[in-house]
């Protein structure tokens, strides 16, 4: 394991990510690592020496109206649009452009995080990523993981489980 890692707060960059879950009195635990492009969360797991299932990426997607939405996921598996798309009762729903998710969040591609977005999401959450002991999330930027409980994840965000997960194709 690569030892970047940041275990306390006050080491951590300020995000509005950081920001947001400091504000709601959220228990957190920040990690820095080196961000490579393309390398997602294998990469960051690997770096962090955690599993890679328990790497939870923020995807953001829009239905067939354009309504945006954010679905988070394990770093191990993809989003099932067709199954999401039954669960929201639209036609369609698939992933946004880069530019139009930074739009919609305040955030860069590979520095996603659920909290603190530009403009109020709804967040769905793969339902078996709340029985996990712990998540390592983006904390609003590149190179940066939260490691929060699920407890606190629903402390922090208004959430709605959902089974749309799927293996990688």
């Amino acid at each position: 394991m690569l030892e970047l890692t940041s275990t306390m707060t006050a080491d951590c960059p300020m995000t509005t990510a950081i920001r947001a879950l400091r504000d709601k009195g959220i228990a957190f635990t920040p990690h820095l690592y080196p961000y490579a492009e393309h390398g997602g969360t294998r990469h960051a797991a690997d770096c962090l020496g955690v599993p890679e299932h328990a790497t939870v990426k923020t995807l953001v997607m829009e239905t067939d109206t354009h309504a945006p939405l954010l679905v988070l996921m394990h770093g191990d598996r993809e989003v099932s649009t067709k199954a999401l798309a039954r669960i929201l009762g639209v036609k369609t729903a698939a992933p946004c452009a880069p530019e139009t998710a930074q739009r919609h969040t305040g955030y860069l591609v590979g520095g996603t995080s659920p909290f603190g977005t530009r403009k109020p999401l709804p967040v769905y959450v793969e339902e078996s990523i709340l029985s996990l002991d712990r998540i390592y999330i983006n904390g609003g930027r590149r190179g940066l993981l939260v490691e929060i409980t699920p407890g606190e994840l629903r402390k922090a965000l208004a959430i709605v489980a959902v089974q749309v997960s799927q293996a990688p194709a």
